[in-house]
């Protein structure tokens, strides 16, 4: 008998409505009021989010951001940077002690990612794991779809898919980016580099390293054959049946103020100044 999850369309939203969202779940599904969720989701202006960890002074262009009329957050979840834009976004919240996840971060990235593999498979792309470990420090890059990870999803080597994962409170969390395209030029833009020559040759050597659905599929896949895709995925994938999760009023007053207090950086109005936008030498955004 299939497991039974929850399952969300919160549409497009912006930055810190999203990264908000996807920590509200995880306090929901700590006190009890919802089961595992698969929740999808997308953003309503290109918007570039930074792992929890990560370094951004020397790192991110900030004008550029601005230059872009792109959005910024932080993640609650580790890993590089990622650009969002044309892409559907996932993420899930499960317990830690529910049977079949494992303790280890890289075997429940396998666990879970079945979803993700399943999909690929729906919309004809052959996708696999990434088996390789590379642990190399000189190997890091602070854009994520240049290198990936163990178990993460490749097509001949080539980053499909990025995914992070953290846990609290008991409860584990995995989002993930899964682009339909990705505005290279866009990308690099908002990283800095030593010179001009260098950043176009990191643009030039990207697609060596990451490929995207419509690079794979003979046709353009809209909204709808993509969701439905990997909802199937996970459907299949984890061996789980779906019923909608409903929010209250409340619910999503809840989102929009963890949003406010802790997500939200509105570039314009820092003037570029760290201090004001709250941004300490790390990089992380203070709640």
């Amino acid at each position: 008998m299939n497991r039974q999850w929850a399952f969300i369309d919160t549409g497009l939203n912006d930055a810190a409505i999203n990264m908000a969202f996807d920590e509200c779940l995880i306090n929901w599904h700590s006190e009890g009021k919802i089961p595992p969720t698969l929740r999808f989701y997308g953003w309503s202006a290109p918007s570039l989010s930074v792992g929890y960890f990560q370094k951004v002074e020397n790192k991110i262009d900030f004008e550029a951001i601005v230059r872009h009329n792109c959005q910024f957050v932080r993640r609650l979840t580790g890993g590089s940077a990622v650009l969002h834009d044309d892409e559907l976004t996932y993420s899930l919240v499960i317990s830690e002690s529910e049977p079949g996840i494992p303790k280890s971060v890289q075997e429940a990235y396998y666990t879970l990612s079945k979803g993700v593999l399943e999909g690929y498979k729906n919309l004809g792309i052959p996708a696999e794991y990434e088996l390789e470990k590379k642990r190399s420090e000189s190997g890091r890059t602070a854009i994520c779809f240049e290198k990936p990870a163990i178990y993460e999803m490749v097509v001949n080597g080539k980053k499909l898919s990025g995914n992070a994962q953290t846990r609290k409170k008991g409860v584990l969390l995995q989002h993930g980016s899964l682009p339909i395209s990705i505005n290279t030029t866009m990308l690099f833009d908002l990283f800095q580099f030593s010179t001009d020559k260098l950043r176009e040759r990191q643009r030039n050597g990207f697609s060596k390293k990451a490929i995207t659905i419509n690079q794979l599929t003979d046709e353009k896949v809209n909204d709808e054959i993509l969701k439905k895709a990997f909802k199937e995925g996970f459907k299949n994938g984890l061996n789980i049946d779906f019923h909608p999760l409903k929010l209250s009023e409340d619910d999503w007053n809840e989102v929009k103020e963890l949003a406010k207090t802790k997500y939200e950086l509105d570039i314009r109005d820092t003037n570029l100044d760290k201090e004001r936008a709250n941004i300490d030498k790390t990089g992380r955004v203070h709640s």
